[in-house]
């Protein structure tokens, strides 16, 4: 039986570059797989881009009203009308789905039997669980944690924002990395230094 994966970590623990070797594997031994991602990271355009530097198109990019089976299945029609088979769906920055399209993606897996391999973080900036990451907490048939490490060197659990340099912990959950005079970034963090962070803030 496919089964739904996650593949989970703080901010620099690989998730991406994960993925594209992943991709990389398949394609080596013959096989098709298709890439995807939420529009609503507007990091990259429409590629997935790892920090190392290695970069691909995605195949489908996925709005937040869209169903996501319903794309993937037209798109595995595609392939199979040019003679190729559908060997696995690629997810990047899966924590911006909604949790309807979670179960879509665990539909994918169980009922169309696509191993579906989905990466992303758990929790925003304040902690507080993405609505995508929460439903593959609950439905994933199996969990991974890529880790990363905290500049105190402990491994890195929590995603701090900073805007204009300064850690904030309140606003909107979601804020893509920007350019501009209040340029938002993010660092990963263990717990202490996180909270060490917040109470100075």
């Amino acid at each position: 039986m496919a089964k739904l994966y996650f593949r989970y970590g703080a901010m620099n623990s690989g998730k991406s570059t994960a993925l594209l070797q992943a991709a990389y594997n398949y394609e080596e031994r013959g096989q098709h797989v298709l890439l995807a991602k939420p529009a609503l990271d507007t990091k990259g355009a429409e590629r997935i881009a790892s920090r190392l530097g290695v970069e691909r198109d995605v195949d489908v990019l996925i709005h937040a009203d869209d169903d996501v089976r319903a794309l993937v299945t037209a798109e595995r029609d595609r392939m199979r009308d040019a003679g190729n088979d559908l060997a696995c769906l690629l997810v990047d920055e899966v924590q911006f789905f909604s949790a309807e399209q979670v179960d879509q993606l665990l539909a994918i897996a169980v009922l169309d039997r696509i191993p579906v391999l989905a990466y992303g973080i758990r929790t925003d900036f304040r902690t507080r669980a993405f609505p995508g990451s929460a439903r593959l907490l609950e439905v994933a048939h199996s969990l991974e944690e890529l880790k990363t490490i905290c500049r105190c060197g402990r491994k890195a659990i929590f995603n701090a924002r900073l805007v204009g340099g300064r850690f904030v912990f309140d606003g909107d959950q979601v804020a893509i990395d920007e350019l501009s005079a209040d340029t938002v970034t993010y660092e990963s963090m263990c717990a202490e230094c996180y909270l060490r962070e917040a109470g100075a803030a």
